[in-house]
């Protein structure tokens, strides 16, 4: 017989079939006794509250490791709630989280509390991944925005500038991440030429972002001249819209 217990965290979306409802916590699997199953769904209920909590834990002879029922009751510790669209499941000893958290220093910080509180005999297995949510707040704050430079150089127009300080704004938020900075242009020229000033271009932005509070070592930067246009490149428009900077949370 399988000898596993499942607890699925649904926090803020459904992602599994068992849940119904937003922000149900399904607690499933087979554990030995009632005093295990009347304590886990205690210690799962005081973390969620009473209303959010599905039990559909059965009781089946199976058999545990050592002192397994204290290790679960350190497993269900308050870092769950920064968990979203989550699960954790305990398999004996080995021991898989996932879902979604704010950043990656929540990501590390989460398994690494999780591997502490057990005995080196169990295995953690990290499959949290950093929500879109940062990205997101990167593309609405440039709000598809041009920023600009004086014609075939690397100094920032004021226009520029101005959308600069909108975005180191935004990037004092993204903690725990490095962001790439994508210089692009449009095809007009010589293509090494391009490559040269799109880097430059990037390099320019860090700079001037290092200006503004943002580590040097959080921006990486790179050029890609014309090699990955948004826009047909034998209109002006188009062109104008290729010549942009790009900015990407690093996963």
């Amino acid at each position: 017989m399988r000898k596993s217990m499942m607890m699925t965290a649904l926090l803020l979306a459904v992602t599994c079939a068992a849940a119904q409802t937003p922000g149900q916590i399904v607690v499933t699997g087979a554990v030995p006794d009632e005093a295990s199953k009347a304590a886990l769904l205690a210690q799962v209920r005081a973390l969620y509250g009473m209303e959010r909590v599905v039990d559909q834990v059965s009781i089946a002879q199976v058999s545990l490791p050592p002192n397994w029922n204290g290790y679960v009751q350190k497993l269900i510790s308050p870092n769950l709630k920064l968990i979203s669209k989550g699960e954790l499941k305990i398999d004996g000893t080995n021991i898989t989280v996932r879902g979604e958290v704010a950043n990656e220093a929540q990501r590390q910080q989460i398994a690494s509390d999780i591997a502490t509180s057990l005995n080196p005999s169990y295995t953690v297995n990290n499959g949290l991944r950093v929500s879109a949510a940062e990205q997101n707040l990167l593309d609405e704050t440039l709000a598809r925005r041009i920023i600009e430079f004086d014609s075939g150089k690397a100094t920032l127009t004021p226009s520029g500038q101005g959308i600069l300080d909108d975005m180191a704004a935004a990037l004092q938020k993204v903690k725990g991440k490095k962001v790439e900075v994508i210089g692009h242009t449009d095809n007009v020229g010589l293509r090494d030429s391009n490559l040269a000033l799109s880097q430059a271009r990037a390099e320019a932005v860090r700079t001037y972002l290092a200006g503004k509070g943002i580590s040097q070592d959080m921006v990486m930067v790179s050029g890609q001249g014309p090699d990955r246009p948004v826009a047909e490149n034998n209109t002006a428009e188009g062109r104008s819209r290729n010549r942009r900077i790009e900015f990407r949370v690093a996963q």
